[in-house]
């Protein structure tokens, strides 16, 4: 990953801009629990409160506030005496997070294909093209959003919040792995297997295009479990199924 860390420690995280909505403590928990999922934390860093302060320009408080709920949310570890560290990643838990993704992503196929509508195809179509543009430019970044972005689309026209709120939820850890696995081979394969999706859906095929999208999570997940043994620092193998 680059190196964001300039001038300042914590020079990848955004000043608070003091005029925006929306409380302190969240708007604190929010930059860092982003900064951690994109691997400016790396797995078991120690956090510099003090410096947290001065980069948000704000008192312990909030900032402590917003450590303690990123706790809560499995992100960090605060120990006693040692301070407070960035959790290593759990890959069980992200065998329980691809479990919840294939029940809900594959189901939703089933449901959207019969009736997906021109315009979905083509905001899909645009956005493989973008996929395209970013592996051409070796944009690590701008592809992990399109491919984020690919999935919201599917999601999002659903209509049941409930449903993306639990894919979302099931994805912190994920995104922590994959961001590890963002190589140009990954990139290639992960195209490959959107456009699959997309030729199912445009076909209005449901079981084609449920078997297409369990087959791309199949395949990430069984890199995930390779990139869990190439970083035994960085992740926790826990226990769960295969």
């Amino acid at each position: 990953m680059p190196d964001r860390r300039r001038k300042h420690p914590y020079g990848f995280l955004p000043v608070l801009d003091r005029h925006e909505r929306g409380g302190t403590v969240q708007r604190i928990q929010d930059a860092i629990r982003e900064a951690i999922v994109r691997l400016d934390f790396q797995p078991g860093e120690a956090i510099d409160k003090a410096a947290l302060c001065a980069r948000f320009k704000a008192s312990r408080f909030p900032v402590s506030e917003a450590l303690g709920k990123l706790a809560e949310e499995g992100f960090i570890n605060v120990l006693p005496q040692r301070g407070t560290l960035v959790s290593r990643i759990d890959l069980a838990d992200c065998r329980q997070a691809m479990f919840i993704r294939r029940a809900l992503e594959c189901e939703a196929m089933r449901f959207i294909a019969p009736r997906i509508s021109d315009d979905l195809l083509e905001a899909l179509r645009k956005n493989l093209a973008a996929q395209q543009r970013a592996m051409a430019t070796d944009d690590r970044d701008s592809f992990h959003a399109l491919d984020l972005a690919f999935h919201a689309l599917l999601l999002d026209v659903l209509g049941y919040e409930r449903v993306v709120s639990s894919v979302d939820a099931a994805r912190a850890n994920l995104d922590r792995m994959r961001l590890f696995m963002c190589t140009p081979t990954r990139q290639s394969a992960t195209y490959a297997e959107h456009e699959q999706i997309l030729a199912a859906l445009s076909a209005r095929r449901p079981e084609d295009a449920a078997r297409a999208m369990q087959l791309h999570l199949n395949a990430v997940m069984t890199e995930l479990e390779d990139v869990a043994e190439a970083h035994p620092n960085s992740v926790t193998t826990g226990s769960g199924a295969n």
